[in-house]
């Protein structure tokens, strides 16, 4: 049976690294590539409430995450198939939850590595999706 392996993408080196580790690591498993559009990026960068321009905003984004996820499958060197999906929600809990949902068997997220205030300030994807995730995780730093 083969692997099929969901991997967290954004526009981050972290990033990067994971997909280069999911191609030397498992050359011959079917991939999908999933990037999350975070709605509270929206808010957080014109202050409280709903947002003017908010379908602006979301189409621009949904476009940026769609070219950058066509062009990490164009990079991405597996045997196997490679799938991409935009989705909207949290990043950890949506990653979770589509893998969840589309019968994936491991999620592998890229991880800046922080640690002490500034981890607890900022959050962690990564140790988000590794707390909840019903399948193996791998983080890559």
């Amino acid at each position: 049976m083969s692997k099929r392996i969901l991997v967290g993408v954004d526009d981050s080196e972290q990033s990067a690294a994971a997909l280069s580790f999911v191609a030397e690591e498992w050359g011959d498993a079917d991939v999908t590539l999933v990037s999350v559009i975070d709605p509270a990026e929206s808010k957080a960068s014109r202050g409280a409430g709903v947002p003017s321009g908010a379908e602006e905003w979301y189409e621009r984004t949904k476009r940026r995450a769609e070219e950058r996820l066509a062009e990490a499958a164009d990079s991405l060197a597996v045997d196997g198939t490679v799938e991409t999906a935009t989705v909207v929600g949290k990043p950890a809990s949506a990653l979770v939850e589509y893998a969840t949902d589309h019968d994936l068997d491991h999620i592998v997220v890229g991880s800046h590595g922080r640690r002490g205030i500034s981890r607890i300030v900022l959050g962690s994807v990564a140790e988000a999706v590794v707390r909840t995730s019903p399948v193996p995780v791998t983080v890559v730093r």
